[in-house]
């Protein structure tokens, strides 16, 4: 199985130990794209802090994030699962897990990033500011960057299994799974479910959206869970205690649709 995530705008306030090492990132694939979005990242905030922030899009209030992305090459590292700290990393609390749970964590999760393009949640990165929505003016826009690198070593990472895919819209931009890999894709979207008035009412709240996520992908991971599709993974969800609604695709070659739909919203 593999896990796509978003990133987390929240990051830990620094790094520590050794600086970057770009060849011990995964998916060497990647190399070369990461290069050229290292060096234009870095040369932008280097050069000018207020046009970076304006790409960036950072308010004023957070014009030290430009500094720190001048710093990558030299700052220090931690592994991605410890640097990302937003909501949906606070539910998944990797560093609480047992240690077999933690090991099928470090092979299954892939954190996408608009300067990474794909890491492993092993892999030593420093603190940055960079979004998959950002447009730099040399390379462009970043999701539109990284899908050509991506048509060839997602598919790779995916081998022959599940591929549960959590991305938010901007980083499902990056790689959209085509083919039979989409065919064993699920796309999970949590919906809050209330009554209004006597009628059930659906909707999608961020936080809760993210907290719900991390809680399943952790509960997947405590429960060694190796769903070997969609119908599978519907099945262990359910069995897991979440209520879920699955939409096969219409046609093949498309990802499946999962809504996990909850009442008790924290």
């Amino acid at each position: 199985m593999l896990v796509l995530l978003p990133p987390s705008e929240g990051k830990a306030a620094s790094g520590r130990g050794a600086s970057l090492k770009p060849e011990s990132l995964s998916l060497p694939g990647l190399a070369a794209a990461r290069a050229a979005v290292l060096d234009e990242l870095v040369d932008l905030c280097q050069a000018d802090e207020e046009k970076a922030r304006e790409v960036l899009g950072l308010s004023v209030g957070l014009r030290g994030e430009v500094g720190k992305n001048t710093e990558l090459r030299t700052a220090g590292t931690r592994p991605a699962g410890e640097l990302y700290t937003g909501v949906l990393y606070d539910a998944l609390d990797l560093a609480s897990l047992e240690a077999d749970a933690r090991r099928r964590a470090a092979k299954s999760l892939l954190v996408f990033s608009g300067l990474w393009g794909a890491v492993r949640i092993g892999d030593r990165i420093p603190p940055y500011r960079c979004s998959m929505g950002v447009k730099l003016p040399g390379l462009g826009a970043l999701g539109a960057h990284w899908r050509t690198p991506m048509e060839t070593v997602l598919p790779e990472a995916a081998g022959n299994g599940l591929v549960l895919d959590l991305r938010s819209s901007a980083y499902a931009a990056a790689w959209k799974p085509a083919g039979e890999v989409a065919s064993r894709t699920a796309s999970v979207r949590v919906l809050h479910a209330q009554l209004v008035g006597g009628v059930e009412k659906r909707s999608v709240v961020s936080h809760f959206n993210k907290a719900t996520k991390g809680r399943l992908v952790r509960d997947l991971l405590v429960a060694g869970a190796r769903p070997k599709g969609p119908a599978q993974l519907v099945e262990v969800l359910r069995d897991l205690g979440y209520v879920v609604e699955a939409e096969a695709p219409a046609r093949a070659g498309r990802p499946w649709s999962l809504d996990v739909v909850v009442t008790d919203i924290h």
